[in-house]
């Protein structure tokens, strides 16, 4: 693992929120599944064995202690999250024939949205991971977006909007506020479903190469079965999906962007190195084989790197 400038392993911070999802199948049944999209993904990273630490708001009721729990037992740092008095935030995950996902949420007075201030644990990160309902939800979303524009220029940024259509009130207001927080991505990841919602009437690859012409250096745009287009300003390749047997989606493009971040920290690589496509579509592929091991697994369950193929041996 490459060091950082300090000599120390590099830290890799996620920034958003933590939440509940009570997953209903489609017989009625509910379990409460531990979530979040930047959960997951801290969770992912820490089982792969990075140094990583989730910055955003945790409950101290039962749920919350579950969280916090989840997080130590998957090795991830404690140092940037906030403590609070507030409920946990829900989310019902409504399971369909397929298992795939139809989120309902609960946020208001809850613990996710009150993160205002960032603590110094999370200030020289080597990389930062960020999205979802941390680009929603106030005054979470403007706590990190604040956040994001005070990072060093040498701090390797991915950003995953990882839209959730049903709590955005304001299509508009949230486009620009994901473009600013791409302004600042070295990478973005994209489902085609993302692409969709946020530039309506586009095709979702044409909207990928509008990010890498306004700047972002590569883009990560997942679609399912079909697999993953890596585009970079100097090339694009078509990354297949190998066929699984889906248990459910759920945790699936976290477990993605949590592989891909942590593969390419793992190797060493920097921003710089995302020009090249090859690396780019080498770290999707790593990415690719994390999520389909996530999606054989009933909720958001990440592999551990020992489960995975001996590109992960470093």
């Amino acid at each position: 693992m490459a060091p950082n400038s300090a000599g120390e392993s590099p830290l890799i911070v996620v920034a958003g929120e933590a939440l509940v999802d009570l997953v209903i199948d489609t017989g009625g049944g509910v379990v409460a599944k531990l979530g979040g999209g930047p959960y997951n993904t801290a969770r992912t990273i820490g089982r792969l064995g990075l140094p990583v630490t989730f910055l955003g708001c945790v409950s101290h009721d039962r749920f919350g202690t579950q969280l916090a729990a989840a997080l130590a037992a998957d090795g991830v740092s404690a140092a940037a999250v906030v403590r609070t008095e507030l409920p946990t935030t829900l989310a019902a995950a409504e399971l369909d024939e397929r298992g795939a996902a139809t989120y309902r949420f609960y946020f208001a007075g809850t613990s996710a949205p009150a993160l205002d201030a960032v603590p110094a644990a999370a200030a020289v990160p080597t990389a930062v991971h960020a999205g979802t309902l941390g680009l929603v939800l106030e005054p979470m979303a403007t706590t990190l977006l604040g956040y994001l524009a005070g990072l060093a220029d040498d701090t390797l940024v991915m950003i995953d909007p990882n839209c959730r259509p049903a709590v955005v009130t304001d299509r508009a207001a949230y486009a620009a506020r994901v473009a600013a927080a791409c302004e600042r991505a070295d990478v973005v990841k994209v489902s085609d479903d993302d692409a969709r919602f946020l530039a309506p009437g586009t095709e979702p690859i044409e909207y990928a190469r509008s990010l890498v012409a306004d700047g972002v250096s590569a883009v990560l745009l997942t679609a399912g079965a079909a697999g993953t287009w890596a585009i970079t300003a100097t090339g694009e390749q078509l990354v297949p999906t190998a066929p699984i047997t889906v248990a459910d989606t759920i945790g699936a493009g976290d477990s993605f962007g949590g592989g891909f971040l942590a593969y390419w920290v793992l190797a060493g690589h920097t921003a710089h190195d995302l020009r090249d496509i090859d690396l780019v579509a080498e770290a999707a592929a790593a990415a690719q084989e994390v999520s389909a091991i996530t999606c054989q697994r009933v909720g958001a369950d990440p592999p551990r790197r020992a489960e995975l193929s001996t590109r992960w041996t470093r």
